[in-house]
């Protein structure tokens, strides 16, 4: 192992182990875990590169895994090498510009949800004593509520910074000097603004694998 002054973090989103983007085609979600709870074991025991994630993202991720019957090995790994850091809240500036961001960002959201919804009810209303083709216990004004929550869901949170997992992910990754790790396109945006460094979930597993190869690139470059 050659000694190296490197010292890395990240700080890892729930959809970094959840996104098909890290799996080969024939791999499942349990097997795909696996393999990147290994690969960030030894790039923390090679490299000194350590994984954190806040307690609300650790609790959303174990309950989402849990729930797919994934294994406790899994569980074991992801507590074993994964860091669970609270943010120091308190402690973490947070510029004003970036607070009248977001709040003139869910103004204009909740304009375009009520156009939104406005649009819905018009619509239920020429045609609420339709049934759906092929569905004959739906009425087109249950497509057009159906149709309203999907789309009155993206309009509000795609793209944009939603839940206190969010936040906590970007507060740790800032008090840290981390990068953040994350599929989320909205959490990705909120890194720029913050100004920290980010990287997409499907990007993570072949970095630590360059990060390994540089020790031994006969065993991690022949991999996939």
């Amino acid at each position: 192992m050659v000694d190296r002054p490197l010292k890395q973090r990240f700080v890892l989103d729930t959809s970094l182990f959840l996104t098909p983007e890290i799996r080969s085609s024939d791999e499942d979600l349990e097997a795909a875990c696996l393999e990147l709870l290994d690969l960030i074991s030894e790039a923390k025991l090679v490299h000194n590169i350590s994984c954190y994630m806040p307690p609300s993202i650790k609790s959303e991720l174990t309950a989402m895994l849990e729930d797919r019957a994934i294994s406790d090995e899994v569980l074991t790994k992801l507590d074993t090498w994964v860091i669970t850091k609270s943010p120091a809240h308190h402690e973490v500036r947070i510029p004003a510009d970036l607070v009248y961001e977001f709040i003139d960002e869910m103004s204009e959201r909740v304009d375009r949800g009520l156009r939104v919804s406005e649009k819905a009810v018009r619509k239920a209303e020429e045609s609420r004593a339709d049934t759906v083709e092929e569905h004959d216990h739906m009425t087109e004004v249950d497509k057009v509520i159906s149709d309203l929550r999907d789309e009155y869901r993206d309009t509000l949170r795609q793209g944009v910074l939603d839940s206190r997992e969010d936040f906590d992910l970007l507060i740790l990754a800032q008090e840290l000097d981390a990068g953040v790790v994350t599929e989320d396109r909205g959490i990705i945006n909120w890194a720029e603004d913050f100004g920290l460094r980010y990287l997409k979930g499907r990007n993570f597993p072949p970095l630590l694998r360059e990060y390994l190869a540089a020790d031994d690139p006969d065993r991690w470059r022949d991999e996939r």
